[in-house]
């Protein structure tokens, strides 16, 4: 009997697999569907700047309370550098203060000593895209932000973006532009944005102690951990720091593979930016 009803589904689905099919309306579905997204992409609330786990996690909460959110994130794969977990081995840690964010995404971790959990690195960038998407976040992967917009008092008004295929192509092509209310830096050990902000903008005065781009430290978890918190701010107006690219604008250590303080970094960035764009 289950043979005999098998064999009935495998007919069916070989029926279906004979229908025509016309590469011009797969081109078609393609062009209208990603037209039609990035259009309602083109005026966003909050532009996030990379897809790592503090860029995800803020874009996350914030379509979470229905703000318009996308992620332009260079690769052509969103998790940063969480993918490789430690030089190579799938494995993240997690603290205990972080426990609860990865718990809400489902990602399953196990203690093996108090206040420290390993986690699976590609269940963990899966389940965390998985969220965000189904929340409303729009991921835009294989874009660059290479420059800002601004307007009165240089305040930061969004991003300007190219395909980075033309970057590494070093191809002379025009970017295009999208406006958002706020955007964020999560553009990891680079600090891509604010870096171009501070570089651009003549006579800019960052939220730091010099005013400008401080730098990375080398690794010390323990504080790098405790400070990334407190430095996802914002960094100049309209514009916010989150993730590594934090720790880099202070000048504060880099982790290593603890990815606790990029999950609380994100959330946090998420309440500021949901903040300042009520109050914009």
């Amino acid at each position: 009997m289950w043979r005999g009803s098998a064999r009935a589904e495998a007919d069916d689905d070989r029926e279906e697999l004979e229908m025509a099919i016309s590469e011009i309306e797969v081109t078609r579905g393609i062009l209208e569907g990603f037209t039609k997204d990035f259009l309602g992409s083109l005026q966003s609330d909050v532009a996030v700047a990379g897809g790592g786990p503090a860029g995800m996690t803020c874009a996350y909460y914030l379509a979470r309370e229905g703000l318009n959110v996308s992620v332009f994130e260079r690769n052509l794969h969103v998790g940063g550098g969480m993918w490789g977990g430690g030089m190579l081995f799938p494995r993240i840690i997690i603290q205990e203060a972080a426990r609860a964010i990865l718990d809400e995404f489902g990602v399953r971790l196990a203690e093996f000593k108090d206040g420290y959990y390993v986690g699976d690195s590609v269940e963990t960038v899966s389940k965390v895209t998985a969220a965000a998407v189904d929340a409303g976040v729009k991921i835009w992967v294989g874009v660059s932000v290479e420059d800002v917009l601004i307007r009165e008092e240089s305040k930061i008004t969004g991003v300007v973006l190219n395909w980075r295929a033309v970057e590494l192509a070093n191809l002379h092509v025009d970017p295009l532009a999208m406006e958002a209310k706020v955007v964020v830096d999560a553009t990891g050990h680079d600090a891509d944005i604010v870096r171009t902000v501070a570089r651009k903008i003549p006579g800019c005065k960052l939220n730091t102690d010099t005013g400008g781009v401080v730098g990375e430290m080398p690794m010390w978890a323990e504080v790098g951990e405790e400070v990334i918190v407190e430095n996802t701010r914002e960094v100049y107006p309209n514009l916010l720091v989150s993730g590594m690219a934090a720790n880099a604008v202070y000048g504060s250590p880099r982790m290593g593979a603890i990815f606790g303080g990029m999950f609380l970094s994100g959330k946090k960035c998420a309440g500021l930016a949901a903040d300042m764009v009520k109050n914009i």
